[in-house]
Parts: C-alpha cells; structure tokens; sequence
C-alpha cells in the first residue's frame, strides 16, 4: 500500500486517505497520545485495512484504540464504525444522540442510500453495515470531554449540515476536525496562493443560519489550523470562514431565485456550477469545464438537491 495516503501532521495526527470513491476525497485521522489513539471519521467498511496498515506502521495494537469518533452518521463518515468496532477491542464510539440509533440498528441508514443509488453500487461503495452495540456508544452532548491519555478532546455539535453533526476540537493542535461543517476543499482545489472551499448544502437537513452559527463557533476558538474530512490540513481558518459563510449565503440566494423554476434541481445545479467554474479559474487559471465536472459534479448535484429541499421548508 503506497505511503502516499497517509499525510502525517503535528502534534501526531495524521491524515488517512480512506479511498473512498477516488483518491483523496475523504480523509480518516489518527490522533496518538500516550499509548492511546482516537480515530476521528470511519469512512466506509472498505476503508478499515488502511486504518489498521498505518497502525501496524506505527506499531499500535487494536487494544491501543480508545475512541472512534465519526463527525455525523452520513456513510462517507461513519459507513465503517461496526467493523473499526469489532477490530478494536477497548474503544468506545462516540457519536451524536441523534446518530447513536442509526448505528445500534444501521437499516435505515442502508435502505436510505439503497434507495438512491440502488443495491449494486451501495454495495460497491459501502458493504453491509455492521450494527454497534449500544453500550459501547457514547453519546456526544455538547461541550463534552474526552481524556484521551491526558489529551483533551472537546465535542461540540455544530447542526447545519446535519442535525446529528458533531466536531472535535483538539487543545494540543489547535484545531477542529470539522466534518462536512466546514465545507469542501479538494487537494485539486489548491492553488499556489490560497485554496477554494465550497459549502456541503446536500440533503436532507441543510439549515443556511445553523450552519453560519455552526462555523462562527468554531472560530470562537481562535484556531490554528482544521483539518477537513473533505480533505486534508487546512491553516488561516478565519480567513476561509468568511469566505465560506457568504458562499452559504449566496447559495441560498441562487435558489430563491430559481424557487418558481420548472425543474429548480437541474437550474440550481447550473447556476452553482457556473459560480464554482468561474472562482475556481480565478485560484487555478488552466483549469478547465470538463476538469470542474469531473471535480464536483456529484457535490453540486447534492447541493442542488439540499437546496431544494430547503426551500420547499420555508
């Protein structure tokens, strides 16, 4: 297994490419203090070798795993917490009270995205998901904490993307493990003088003002550096969470003005497509159409969707 899919940071985190979909699209990161270990993000069940590959790396025993925590229970973040579960031995899974359910029993959460992408390529992307045993969850309250070994992990929930959307907030680093709160920035997304975010707006909870608080919260933390489920380390935050709330705030606008539209999806989709092209040739100028298409077709097709189903709540 190539060295390239494990990034590793200060104050001994590293990045996990889990290879969910394509290369270095979603991230699971190990967090090491004093012989002991949380896992922040599951990704999928296919994504468990890599985890245990980098431990054997490093010379960590499953036993040495205290916490695996997903940011929420969306499969591309927690699709692999049954089996991380069965493999680690002492470790408590710490998940939102309104996630903690949809991992006791995981039906629901199959039958959801069977449903949308159908039996074949859920199980090409996910594989049957193994159910945790409630007492070995935890259940996230906000403002709790974690010892990990005298390492303070902080919980809060940050609802927006998600209602059940938790993000870790590491004292010793600085930094949040944000999930999909703090949006999406791409390795492909980087340019020589800054990088370009984009806001997860998929369905079916997007909640613009709950988001925008979510993110101001964690600047309230004056922190140092995030690190992205979607994907990788990502320093100057303040400056990308301004950025990234008016990108919120001008999503929501592009879908009240295609609210009356005969297929207000496929419209919104365009039009948040049209803006990504535009700002992101301004960071990357050779990049072109098809490479944007081939970059975020499916988030923005989710945006879309997440959108929609925004407005036909209000």
């Amino acid at each position: 297994m190539s060295e390239e899919i494990f990034s590793h940071y200060d104050h001994k985190i590293t990045c996990i490419d889990s290879g969910y979909i394509r290369p270095k699209m979603a991230a699971i990161y190990l967090v090491e203090h004093n012989e002991e270990v949380a896992i922040i993000e599951t990704a999928t069940n296919h994504s468990l070798s890599r985890v245990l590959t980098l431990l054997d790396k490093k010379n960590i025993a499953p036993s040495q795993v205290r916490y695996v925590i997903p940011t929420h229970v969306h499969l591309d973040h927690a699709g692999g917490a049954g089996s991380m579960m069965e493999i680690f031995p002492n470790a408590k899974l710490i998940v939102h009270p309104r996630g903690a359910r949809h991992l006791v029993d995981p039906s629901r959460l199959m039958k959801g995205v069977i449903d949308v992408y159908g039996q074949e390529k859920y199980d090409k992307l996910y594989g049957e998901l193994i159910a945790v045993s409630k007492d070995r969850i935890i259940e996230a309250e906000d403002e709790m904490e974690l010892d990990l070994a005298g390492r303070t992990l902080l919980i809060r929930q940050t609802p927006g993307h998600a209602e059940h959307h938790i993000c870790i907030w590491d004292e010793q680093s600085k930094g949040w493990f944000t999930g999909d709160t703090f949006g999406v920035s791409y390795q492909e997304m980087i340019g020589p003088m800054s990088r370009h975010i984009i806001p997860t707006t998929s369905p079916v909870q997007f909640a613009p003002e709950k988001l925008i608080n979510s993110i101001n919260l964690l600047m309230s933390y004056n922190p140092e550096r995030l690190y992205l489920t979607h994907f990788g380390l990502l320093e100057n935050p303040q400056y990308y969470a301004e950025k990234l709330c008016q990108h919120i705030s001008s999503y929501c606008e592009i879908a009240q003005a295609n609210r009356k539209a005969s297929k207000p999806i496929e419209k919104i989709e365009d039009a948040i497509f049209r803006k990504e092209s535009a700002q992101l040739n301004q960071i990357l100028p050779d990049i072109d159409q098809p490479q944007v298409h081939e970059l975020l077709d499916m988030d923005l097709n989710l945006n879309a969707q997440g959108l929609v189903v925004w407005l036909n709540r209000h």
